[in-house]
């Protein structure tokens, strides 16, 4: 149900220079404008299902697209039924959009690999909700190693022993000494990964599948009160979310899709953190650094 200082599903991801839109309720293109995210270099969009909340603000934000002249292609990756209102929008507002568009239906019974690219790979997997619905996560690759830039000035490497070094691998010189990689080179950064569950209620698998993931996103629509309600609509309550977390040993876990009887998401954030103490309630508009 609307509530005026909540907007309905939509988040922006930005990994490595790529953009990436999950879900899209109403008025996410407006939201976009708001917070001076650029529409025009969005790369995919990722549909948990076809619930209005989720999808109601697709047709604006492809209409806008086209208007605006765009011409690169624009990944959609969602569930098979997504595909005949893509194409009831193509038939009566389609004109004017010039830019191919990719659907990919989503099918699988477990995680599987949806999209790569150098830095990135995306699963999704399926969740528990009335209707088919999916799961998403982002994981960055582990990056190549970088080499020291004292190393380099020090033992004079060439470019050949530069890329030995970066491949991980110790430099063996014909004199018979030895540049080992542990000493010379580091990785940059451990790799990262964020996962979006939403809508769903918990079951067997779902911790095992999100394991280590640093930062999960998990729908907690109901408070503990309200527990049969969640087993009634298939979401999750805050303790349940709270507990896939814990399960899964994520470092952070964010949580959303409140219900609208409920105006304070503190007291969502309060029930979570009896569980897992790393809760955060999110709010519109908010930023998080992975």
């Amino acid at each position: 149900m609307p509530v005026g200082n909540r907007n309905q599903s939509a988040q922006a991801l930005s990994v490595h220079g790529r953009l990436f839109l999950i879900d899209c309720g109403e008025g996410t293109q407006y939201r976009l404008v708001q917070e001076r995210i650029p529409m025009m270099k969005l790369d995919s969009l990722f549909l948990s299902h076809i619930h209005g909340d989720h999808v109601f603000g697709i047709f604006g934000l492809l209409s806008t697209l086209g208007m605006k002249g765009r011409q690169t292609p624009l990944n959609i990756f969602a569930p098979p039924a997504f595909g005949p209102i893509l194409k009831f929008f193509l038939s009566y507002y389609g004109e004017g959009v010039a830019f191919e568009i990719r659907f990919t239906p989503l099918k699988m019974k477990a995680p599987e690999t949806i999209l790569e690219t150098k830095g990135i790979r995306v699963e999704a997997f399926p969740l528990k909700h009335g209707i088919e619905t999916f799961g998403f996560r982002f994981l960055e690759k582990e990056p190549p190693f970088n080499v020291h830039k004292e190393a380099i000035e020090r033992h004079g490497l060439s470019l050949t022993e530069i890329g030995t070094l970066k491949r991980g691998e110790d430099v063996h010189r014909a004199d018979g000494s030895l540049i080992l990689a542990s000493e010379a080179a580091y990785k940059p950064f451990v790799p990262r990964s964020y996962a979006y569950c939403s809508d769903t209620a918990p079951f067997p698998e779902e911790a095992a599948w999100l394991r280590g993931t640093t930062v999960l996103y998990h729908e907690a629509t109901y408070l503990e009160e309200n527990t049969d309600q969640a087993l009634q609509r298939n979401h999750s309550t805050t303790l349940q979310a709270a507990q896939v977390a814990l399960e899964a040993g994520v470092g952070k876990l964010l949580i959303g899709h409140y219900s609208s009887r409920v105006t304070d998401a503190s007291v969502y954030e309060a029930e979570c953190r009896r569980v897992f103490p790393e809760t955060y309630a999110t709010s519109d508009g908010e930023h998080y650094d992975i």
